[in-house]
């Protein structure tokens, strides 16, 4: 009998409160299945699909119920409460599925829906996760390059980008170079397909064409300007790490927000800073 999966069982013994059951009848490890959830007439003999967890008292039990999560599967569950070591979420069993702080990449908060997956903790029992989701996206996906897709955040990386499972269970990233800082685990985004790898991952764009978003760019970059009071320490030839930690923005599109705005004769250019031109 296995934890966290569905599997089909023999009824080997009807009591009052449900019926227990086996893989076969001369096996004496069983199980029950309340009475509430044993199919009506069951007679001993009978075989019945179930899923196994266990209950609020540690004791595993049987069901037929169909939760929305199994054993190394992923799934989108909401949170519905959380408490000192974790948090408690709804996959549509009478207990609900902890997810401990450790198992986290960032703190959830009642009513967030996360992309989890379902594995046995070292006290053998089932836990949810938002570790541990790359490896189990699939990587078959029918998008191409140029395509819209939705996607949830599901973990940020400083060397690689903000990872994000398309439609729930297709694996892309969004390059770090972009600047992801608005988003948060959990938030579905609209993006476009700016590749797609020999191994299938797909990587994505939050940005607009370069033309259509070098207006909202220069902007940033005025805005920037302003809170160091008007003059800009560094320029289109610093550093992309510096460019990108000030502005976040790559240090293309930073150097076309930069041009938009000279060309505008809002900003003058200097060796090591960019001024604003006060009109």
């Amino acid at each position: 009998m296995k934890l966290g999966e569905y599997q089909t069982l023999t009824v080997v013994k009807k009591v009052e409160f449900g019926v227990y059951l086996a893989e076969n009848a001369e096996d004496e490890r069983r199980v029950l299945l309340p009475a509430k959830q044993a199919p009506q007439e069951c007679k001993c003999g009978d075989k019945v699909p179930v899923f196994l967890y266990k209950d609020s008292k540690d004791r595993l039990i049987a069901t037929t119920n169909h939760p929305a999560l199994t054993l190394g599967g992923i799934a989108v569950l909401k949170v519905l409460e959380v408490g000192t070591i974790g948090a408690f979420l709804d996959w549509g069993l009478e207990k609900d599925l902890f997810l401990p702080y450790k198992e986290m990449t960032e703190k959830v908060q009642p009513e967030d829906e996360v992309l989890v997956t379902l594995y046995i903790d070292k006290s053998q029992r089932l836990c949810a996760s938002m570790k541990k989701l790359y490896d189990l996206l699939f990587t078959d996906s029918p998008y191409q390059k140029g395509d819209t897709v939705n996607g949830r955040v599901y973990e940020f990386s400083d060397n690689f980008g903000t990872f994000v499972a398309v439609d729930d269970k297709y694996s892309a990233m969004i390059p770090a170079h972009e600047n992801t800082k608005m988003l948060r685990i959990g938030d579905v985004i609209e993006a476009k397909v700016t590749n797609v790898k020999p191994d299938g991952k797909l990587d994505l764009t939050l940005r607009e064409k370069a033309y259509l978003q070098m207006d909202e760019d220069a902007e940033n970059v005025m805005a920037v300007i302003e809170e160091f009071a008007g003059v800009l320490p560094f320029t289109d030839k610093s550093s992309p790490e510096v460019i990108k930690r000030e502005t976040g923005l790559s240090k293309n599109a930073f150097k076309r927000a930069v041009g938009r705005l000279y060309k505008e004769r809002r900003i003058e250019i200097t060796e090591k800073s960019i001024r604003k031109i006060d009109r």
